[in-house]
């Protein structure tokens, strides 16, 4: 599942030596380094999370060497130079390790009641991994359970055993607090009634005992397509379009992929989970992000996500 030579996958966490957390973002190295964003800092209870804007201004200020300007994609995220890694968390060894003890908290309780529904229902565990606050062990009494799913194949597996298990009502759908929640932290451009119908039936997100969990997939190797190259991409300005998704195959992957009907940017490309899934092929979508155009090819593909919020940027389905 891993390459041997670069074993780091979108969903895993790495420690540089100054004790900050990133998660990983990129499939693949940024110039020898591993693609990432900084999600936890030192302090005197453990690690304390950051926001995007906290992120970036610590690293300027203080570790200039993890803001990295990419030249590929003509914007700042994070990287890691894999000598300043000490430590690398591995969501799949997580959930193993997890399992295989008896729970600690009330929210290892609840994983170690889901996983069994998941398996029964025709999952494989072994290509299902935690990560999130629990990962590194950071998480509160309110947090979510995050799983990763390995494979597009098993990740639909997955989604279907979640659809089957709110039928028999082994786990339930978001209330309405549940619901709140997540819009709240999510702050995204859409209203409550539109972020909540994309939400609920996307399957990717359901309750158990009142504690709210998330699947997110994680491609193979072979499943690796668009912008896994080393293309070099320049931003050319906002844009707001809708159009009709005549492809959703990639709809859930990291990022998200849609091939739709518009000449000037064929792809909608998010890089952020809010609208991963967020549409089905034949509906009509409006959008509103980045254009950035191949510099080889002047091909060009509209970016929803630019940052972890996406402020401004949105996918909708037109009702």
């Amino acid at each position: 599942m891993r390459n041997p030579d670069f074993p780091y996958l979108p969903k895993d966490f790495i420690q540089t030596k100054e004790g900050l957390i990133f998660a990983v973002v990129s499939y693949l190295p940024q110039e020898g380094k591993v693609g990432c964003f900084l999600r936890y800092i030192p302090s005197e209870s453990g690690w304390k999370k950051v926001d995007t804007e906290q992120a970036n201004q610590l690293l300027q200020q203080s570790y200039p060497q993890y803001y990295y300007q990419s030249k590929q994609f003509d914007t700042v995220f994070h990287a890691v130079a894999v000598n300043d890694i000490t430590q690398h968390y591995r969501p799949e060894q997580r959930l193993q390790a997890v399992l295989q003890r008896e729970p600690r908290d009330e929210i290892e309780r609840k994983l170690q009641m889901l996983i069994p529904i998941l398996v029964r229902l025709g999952v494989d565990c072994h290509l299902l991994g935690l990560t999130g606050s629990m990962l590194i062990n950071q998480q509160q009494e309110k947090s979510d359970i995050d799983l990763a799913v390995y494979g597009r194949i098993a990740f639909q597996q997955t989604r279907q055993a979640v659809r089957q298990a709110l039928i028999e009502r082994t786990i339930n759908k978001l209330n309405q607090s549940s619901m709140k929640d997540n819009f709240q932290r999510r702050a995204g451009e859409l209203s409550f009634d539109e972020f909540s119908w994309h939400e609920n039936r996307k399957l990717n997100k359901a309750v158990i005992e009142g504690c709210k969990f998330d699947i997110g997939m994680v491609c193979l190797a072979d499943e690796l397509e668009i912008d896994q190259n080393q293309n070099q991409y320049q931003k050319k300005g906002l844009l707001t379009i809708k159009t009709k998704v005549i492809d959703d195959d990639h709809a859930f992957d990291y990022p998200a992929i849609y091939k739709v009907d518009n000449a000037l940017t064929p792809y909608i490309v998010s890089f952020t989970h809010t609208y991963v899934g967020q549409a089905k092929v034949g509906e009509e979508i409006e959008v509103s992000g980045t254009v950035e155009c191949d510099v080889v090819t002047g091909k060009c593909r509209l970016i929803v996500g630019s940052t972890r919020e996406a402020k401004g940027e949105y996918i909708k389905v037109c009702r």
